[in-house]
């Protein structure tokens, strides 16, 4: 059959196309991202084969007429493609069921195996004109058996990134030829600075073990991401943070320190749920031919050679989705760092784990990097089945930073106000940071210490608007600089625990866990510079226990807690790293943690997703995070800026049409993003409850995306929900309005 006479689209013929494919897969081998012949051999047959179906007469009819998909007259492409494939021509049959697979399943248009089994008549007919045979039914039955085959998932997974990027006129890898030659000139500029300036111990552990599994525990400041960085090396690597700041900012660390802005479009990624609009807004003077969604394209199909990403972009892979071999396939030949594994709810960690292992297993290098890490961790990680083998590392200094002082009771202000007015006479640096465990208790403290008197006091948590987080962390960035010397209270929540590259002379924070106040620590006296010499963190020990896991109640696991809480009654001034290290080793084993929800929690979504059969999930309906989150915009918000708002929606209106050329789509992603600005992230609970909507409208931004406008109060408090007094005072004006 000359695939030349028969086209895949409109503007190409299958042969086309086809090479298309074959060139994608020798790049991938030309980089040793696949390095078995044999392996890729057989991918390159699944290539070769994938869109042989096409070339029926109804397809060809199709594409030249442009007519819909008649049910009653064609068959899926793919299930025709099978077909074409002839099973002599392998010396193991099981190396035809894996490339058969393969091409079967490369779309999921319909039920491939049901198509097969049930319109068998219809499938003979239009292979007809090509002297090929629909298979046999023992045939199916085998090719049903292999979903999970190792070899199966790299053959459908590679055909499919080869697919991808030739249906996208996307380049399907770029090389990583620049990051050591990067750090060196990074380390070059520091020694113009410092000539005394070199690598340290933990960054010197990485690059010696670069071809390893690690597992890195060091203390904030140490420079882990140059270390991460180190490990990756000229390789294909991810770098997964729980924070999309955290993202941001080492983002733009690479970009400038190592890149120093040139050729970025071919060489870094950044991969969050919000990665479009920053790219439109923080990209677009990079450089005047960028094009920003060919960039987002090639971010998107994981083309770049370094991507920093949230976890949910590349791990959703553990739902078994269809085309997750894609993803699993190209972080097999890839080097995986994982930052602050300890900041993972037990759901989140079971699909965390689940995937590192289903990586190593596939030939993917793991890296965990982090402040803090339980004992616990590492026995999930080093048990069970594709245990993960890894050097450890341990890296600290005796440097002094914290000297603690427990407290027998819920947070004081008068604590907090009390040590602030002392350093205002002593005329001391005076930059104070409360950390609380939820909002609602942040807003309380903020409250109290306005009404007490306190002019410089600033609240940053996670229920404002985008404009407004923005400024804050920008402000709480600026006021957090080691050589800034002030005065002010910072009140916030977990989102300033990990690598938010903060530094404050006093620290008062309720207990949640060991791992977290560590982390809460590390935002004080951050580079060990000040004074030890008297207490300046403050822990309260007693927390509100509904805070506490009972249940499905509750978030912060109880026995947990109670172990952290034993643990630090000990504790009475200067804190080294050894005893924070140690107290963590002693406190989060395994043992202990029998009995805990945590345990309890990780171990039920780990047999799940273990269990899970392939192509069970549809992709849509994954929610990794497993929260139900929504951005709204708060009444008096949109009344505040109605007018700009309104103006953005006629003009995103003015610019619908079947065709976006470039500049309109981003014009668009702009527009939307201007109006998003105004937006809170919420739970339901905030919006939805006593049977009570506090959604008054809803401003469509497109046919697919709206954004429900809601009852609430929205202040420098942030977003409060309205009380039971708050909506029955709605409920009566409205009926007095009736």
């Amino acid at each position: 059959m000359n695939l030349s006479e028969y086209s895949a689209k409109p503007n190409k013929t299958i042969r086309e196309h086809t090479d298309d494919l074959l060139k994608n897969l020798s790049i991938l081998w030309d980089l040793r991202y696949i390095t078995d012949k044999h392996l890729y051999d057989l991918i390159k047959l699944a290539c070769e084969y994938h869109d042989y179906g096409k070339a029926n007469r109804e397809f060809q009819y199709r594409i030249k007429n442009k007519t819909k998909f008649k049910e009653d007259k064609e068959i899926a492409h793919n299930v025709l493609s099978l077909c074409f494939i002839n099973k002599n021509d392998f010396e193991d049959k099981d190396d035809y069921y894996r490339v058969g697979f393969a091409v079967l399943n490369h779309h999921n248009y319909c039920d491939n195996f049901q198509v097969l089994d049930e319109q068998k008549e219809l499938v003979q007919s239009l292979l007809d004109d090509f002297g090929v045979k629909v298979v046999k039914k023992r045939t199916i039955k085998k090719l049903k058996e292999i979903t999970e085959d190792k070899q199966n998932i790299l053959i459908k997974g590679f055909l499919h990134k080869c697919d991808y990027s030739a249906s996208g006129d996307i380049t399907i890898e770029y090389n990583n030829d620049y990051l050591l030659g990067g750090l060196d000139n990074l380390l070059s500029k520091w020694k113009k600075n410092d000539s005394r300036a070199e690598w340290n111990e933990l960054q010197k552990f990485c690059i010696e073990n670069t071809d390893k599994n690690i597992v890195v525990t060091a203390q904030t400041g140490m420079g882990k991401t140059e270390a991460g960085l180190h490990w990756i090396g000229d390789n294909k690597g991810f770098f997964i943070l729980p924070l999309k700041t955290a993202i941001n900012a080492i983002y733009e660390r690479v970009k400038t320190d190592i890149l120093e802005h040139k050729k970025l479009e071919t060489r870094l990624a950044l991969l969050h749920s919000d990665a479009m609009s920053y790219y439109n807004k923080n990209n677009k003077n990079e450089n005047d031919e960028m094009d920003i969604m060919d960039y987002f394209n090639k971010s998107k199909q994981l083309s770049m050679p370094l991507s920093i990403s949230t976890l949910d972009q590349l791990f959703d892979f553990v739902f078994k989705y269809q085309g997750y071999e894609l993803k699993l396939s190209t972080l097999s030949y890839s080097k995986i760092v994982i930052d602050e594994i300890q900041m993972y709810s037990a759901d989140l960690l079971a699909y965390l784990i689940y995937g590192m292992k289903k990586i190593n297993k596939l030939g993917g290098k793991i890296a965990i990097l982090t402040a803090t890490l339980a004992p616990f961790i590492k026995d999930l990680l080093k048990n069970g089945q594709d245990a993960i083998e890894f050097v450890e590392g341990v890296f600290r200094n005796d440097t002094k930073r914290h000297n603690v002082k427990t407290l027998e009771s819920k947070i004081e202000v008068d604590i907090i106000i009390d040590k602030y007015l002392e350093n205002n006479e002593e005329k001391t640096s005076n930059k104070i940071l409360v950390v609380c465990n939820t909002v609602k208790k942040a807003q309380e403290i903020y409250k109290e210490l306005l009404e007490r008197g306190l002019s410089n006091v600033n609240i940053l948590h996670s229920k404002f608007t985008k404009a407004d987080r923005s400024k804050k962390e920008e402000d709480i960035l600026d006021f957090g600089k080691t050589e800034y010397k002030g005065q002010g209270i910072w009140v916030s929540t977990q989102i300033v625990e990990a690598s938010l590259d903060i530094d404050f002379d006093y620290l008062f924070t309720e207990l949640s866990d060991l791992s977290g106040l560590f982390q809460r620590l590390g935002r004080c006296n951050r580079k060990g510079e000040k004074s030890t010499d008297k207490t300046n963190c403050f822990v309260f020990l007693d927390i509100d226990k509904n805070l506490l896991t009972n249940g499905d109640k509750g978030f912060i696991d109880k026995k947990i807690y109670e172990l952290s809480r034993e643990a630090l009654r000990q504790i009475d001034g200067v804190l080294s790293e050894k005893t924070k290290i140690d107290m963590i080793n002693n406190c989060l084993t395994t043992q202990h943690l029998e009995g805990s929800d945590y345990l309890r929690k990780y171990r039920k979504y780990y047999r799940w997703i273990e269990d899970l059969a392939p192509y069970e999930i549809d992709k849509k309906n994954i929610n990794l995070r497993n929260i139900v989150s929504y951005d709204v915009l708060p009444c008096s918000v949109y009344q505040l800026h109605k007018k700009e708002i309104d103006e953005n929606l006629e003009r995103l209106e003015d610019l619908k049409t079947d065709d976006l050329g470039l500049n309109t789509r981003l014009e668009r992603v702009a527009l939307k993003e201007e109006i998003k600005k105004y937006t809170v992230p919420v739970g339901r609970y905030d919006i939805f409850y006593k049977g009570y909507s506090a959604v008054t409208q809803n401003i469509k931004l497109s046919r697919k995306e709206s954004i429900p406008v809601v009852n609430c109060k929205y202040d420098d408090f942030g977003f409060v929900r309205l009380t039971s007094e708050d909506i029955k005072e709605i409920e009566d004006n409205y009926d007095n309005f009736l």
